[in-house]
């Protein structure tokens, strides 16, 4: 469940103390850290990892499919995956893993998972296949020999499914094959069976132990998992199972016999005996397939072996069939009768014809796939009338060379279908031919062992349909196609279309077959070069992402053509499924920009180049004007320690918070947050008066240029009046409404004027607000409208003055105010609204 949960597990450090972790009472469900890397290794593992010297660990989960599962899950639902195996790696010091590279190891084993599901596949393709073979080989064996040549031929039962060993009990003789119990333990075992099973056609299990059987201890370790299935109502065929445990020697295994475990804790030895008990007395379990094909033997059998009670009577029987040498029409009749019983229990669809061609054995399987009931088939012409006009020519060549004694295996061949059947065309078998023969050895007519396989041909002529309307899309020149390529589930470069052999200067032939990650994109000595490790791992996850099955879209992608000449583009990744909608592969399409948008973006690029080279502009003025700054302040602060009366150290003052604030606004460093109005404010007791002094002293030069008179309306307790709030953003925001109103304000209006207006708030017992009401007036027609908008509006176009005014308006937003520019008869004025604490004195 761990490793299913999370595939890749580290240990940075197998040393390091855990830290417990308390969970709150309220949650209702023990809080897990299985998908978490920050889950401590239990203490028996960091036992495990120190014996071994080991102090870190990465450990990759192997998955495949169960395809258990996935025979009773609906096919469009994924198939379920099971562990298969761990890939381990040590080191001997403490070390972490980042998690790019532990994303890589995970579509690493993703990969190798699916190379090694394929394998298993394959595999248990081909033991299905050996197990059909086998199934034909052993009914052809009945139809020739006798029931008993089963066991006493070659191949026989043994051959059917993986065993040890398997025997045959029938009217009280044995036939033994391989390890198996001896004569009276099978007896014993077919006594119980009856007993206890009584009901059942037969047992399966991979712990007779387990099962129940009292004499299993008996059997001792070379007979754990039996397969039985009942033949007549007192007569069973068995197969046998070794048991699978082995004693190895483990790295984290102390083998000292002196040293002992604490009983109260779980250690690696224990641990490790623990695991080998459970899996001593058990063999390997018996799979579906398998159980499937003693089924259908069995079934067969049930007809060749007569249900006769009388022990005498099954004696004789054996006699007969093991003599093998057939007399008189009373011989041939019973090979006949077992010949028919034969072909209407068989799965799979048989039928026989006599040396005419026409029709004399037709099963229950074949009338199913054909729609034919079996009465209607009977006397009727093979090839003039069952098969379509396609095969006529086929079979009758298989007719005439099984009617000469040559057979012929895995042929295929086309029967017409009949009644509901027809509207779904033939039915295509691949047939085997088996020639019938008489008591003097003479063929007599031909018997056909087929397999249906209907289904997966329509499946493949619709696959190589659809592969052909795929091939013409993907595969056009035209230039609306995009650059396309694709790997399959093992990672090999499955498509490469014209698109992209244009883009990237590679044929299709150069890449195709080759891995996708390494040897078609990768960093050195690739097709397609990267820029870099970080570009290959980012690739790598997203593919790993769409194999996952969750697709990628939009992804920026940029590689190195055959010239050398960096290409970029926008990487589209999507997961290939097959019919059952299992992912196969992945497809990734290429978004590339057109000669127009290359152009606007290199237009972008200059732009950039041009504001980069302004923002450098602007770092040397900042530099610049610092340097007479400190002159300024220098000098001041010379004129400080002079005798000096009180007005003048009150110029003093207003210098001094003026050059404050213009250092304040040389440090921004982050226009982009000041001009969005998420700064941070400072919180400094200061006098309103000072604030009044700078900001009105930031407009006199201009203001005595225009020969403007300056009215400043400050009731005398404001000017004592201390605030606590940010006075230089304060100073910068009053001081920007001040100049504006002076610089659009003609020398004819001859006046501009700044008034406060205070209302203190009580809160509660012990804190007082200052309601403060600055109105910054001009007379004349005010400025203009637009510029007004623009303190609104960032939207459009923006001015210098624009900027300055929206700026201010967010930084008293940010001190919980409001600014509005009112316009009057004659007069036009900002109207700013504060709250400041008011600082109380004892």
């Amino acid at each position: 469940f761990l490793f299913m949960k999370n595939r890749v597990r580290m240990i940075s450090d197998c040393l390091a103390i855990p830290v417990k972790v308390i969970q709150d009472r309220e949650l209702r469900q023990p809080l897990s850290l299985a998908g978490s890397t920050l889950r401590a290794p239990h203490g028996c593992h960091s036992q495990y990892m120190a014996n071994m010297g080991s102090a870190a660990s990465l450990v990759m989960a192997v998955t495949v499919n169960d395809n258990e599962e996935a025979s009773s899950s609906r096919n469009h639902q994924p198939k379920q995956r099971k562990l298969w195996g761990l890939v381990v790696c040590h080191h001997t010091t403490p070390r972490a893993v980042s998690f790019p590279l532990r994303s890589a190891c995970e579509f690493l084993m993703q990969v190798f998972g699916l190379q090694l599901n394929m394998e298993v596949e394959l595999a248990a393709q081909m033991r299905e296949k050996h197990i059909l073979r086998t199934q034909t080989l052993l009914c052809d064996m009945l139809l020739r020999d006798a029931p008993i040549g089963i066991v006493s031929e070659s191949p026989n039962i043994m051959d059917l499914v993986k065993c040890d060993g398997a025997a045959l009990y029938y009217g009280k003789k044995y036939w033994l094959l391989g390890t198996t119990p001896t004569e009276a333990q099978i007896r014993d075992l077919a006594e119980w069976l009856l007993d206890v099973h009584k009901d059942s056609t037969g047992l399966s299990t991979d712990s007779i132990a387990d099962a129940g059987y009292p004499g299993a201890a008996a059997l001792g370790d070379a007979v754990c998992g039996m397969a039985a299935a009942k033949i007549t109502s007192r007569d069973f065929l068995f197969w046998f199972r070794s048991h699978t445990a082995k004693e190895i020697k483990w790295g984290g295994a102390k083998h000292d016999p002196d040293e002992r475990d604490d009983g109260r804790k779980m250690h690696p030895r224990s641990s490790f005996k623990a695991f080998l008990e459970v899996m001593k007395r058990r063999s390997l379990p018996w799979e579906d397939v398998e159980m499937d094909a003693i089924h259908s033997l069995q079934l067969i059998l049930r007809g060749s072996f007569q249900d006769i009670d009388d022990s005498d009577t099954k004696t004789m029987i054996h006699a007969r069939l093991n003599d093998l040498k057939l007399q008189g029409m009373d011989e041939l009749s019973t090979v006949a009768n077992e010949m028919v019983r034969l072909i209407e229990t068989a799965t799979a669809p048989i039928f026989a014809v006599d040396a005419g061609g026409f029709i004399n054995g037709w099963n229950g399987k074949v009338a199913e796939l054909t729609g034919l009931p079996v009465e209607e088939a009977m006397n009727r012409s093979l090839v003039g009338d069952l098969v379509v006009e396609e095969s006529v020519e086929i079979v009758e060549r298989l007719l005439c060379l099984a009617l000469q004694g040559e057979e012929e295996q895995n042929i295929e061949i086309k029967l017409k279908t009949y009644g509901n059947q027809s509207h779904d065309g033939p039915v295509i078998l691949i047939v085997n031919t088996c020639s019938s023969r008489d008591y003097t050895e003479n063929v007599v007519g031909v018997c056909f062992v087929g397999q249906d396989v209907t289904r997966q041909k329509v499946v493949m002529d619709k696959f190589t349909r659809i592969q052909g309307d795929y091939k013409t899309i993907v595969q056009n020149p035209n230039p609306l196609i995009p650059p396309i390529f694709g790997a399959d589930e093992f990672g090999f470069c499955i498509e490469w279309n014209p698109a992209m052999e244009k883009l990237s200067g590679w044929k299709r032939d150069d890449v195709i077959g080759r891995m996708m990650i390494g040897e078609v994109f990768g960093t050195e000595l690739t097709c397609c070069r990267l820029r870099g490790q970080d570009a290959m791992t980012k690739f790598m996850i997203v593919l790993n992402t769409a194999m996952g099955g969750n697709d990628s879209d939009k992804f920026p992608f940029g590689f190195y053509d055959r010239n050398d000449r960096y290409v970029e583009a926008l990487l589209i990744v999507h997961k290939r499924t097959d019919g059952d909608g299992e992912v196969t592969g992945v497809f990734c399409f290429l978004h590339t920009a057109s000669p127009e948008l290359q152009q606007a973006v290199q237009v972008q690029k200059q732009s950039a180049n041009i504001a980069l080279e302004r923002l450098k502009e602007v770092a040397y003025m900042k530099q610049e004007i610092r340097n007479p700054l400190y002159g300024i302040i220098f000098t001041r602060k010379l004129m400080e320690s002079m005798n000096l009366s009180e007005q003048q150290k009150q110029v003093l003052e207003t210098s001094a918070v003026c050059e404050r604030q213009l250092q304040k606004i040389l440090d921004e460093d982050n226009f982009e947050k000041l001009d969005q109005g998420v700064i941070e404010l400072e919180t400094m007791e200061f006098t309103m008066g000072t604030v009044m002094d700078a900001v009105i002293s930031q407009g006199m030069i201009r203001s005595r240029e225009k020969g403007l008179q300056f009215i400043r309306e400050t009731p005398v307790e404001v000017k004592n009046t201390c605030l606590f709030g940010d006075q230089l953003r304060l100073q910068q925001v009053l001081a920007d409404f001040l100049t504006t109103a002076v610089r659009f304000t003609s020398s004819s209006d001859g006046w501009v004027g700044i008034k406060v207006v205070p209302t203190v708030k009580k809160i509660g017992d012990a804190l007082h607000v200052v309601h403060l009401e600055f109105r910054i007036s001009h007379p004349g027609s005010g400025i203009p409208e637009d510029l007004v908008q623009q303190m609104y509006d960032r939207s459009q176009e923006i001015t210098q003055e624009g900027m300055g005014l929206s700026v201010s308006r967010k930084l008293v937003k940010l001190m919980n105010g409001d600014v509005s520019y009112i316009r009057q008869a004659g007069v036009c004025y900002f109207l700013v609204h504060l709250e400041l604490p008011l600082v109380q004195r004892d």
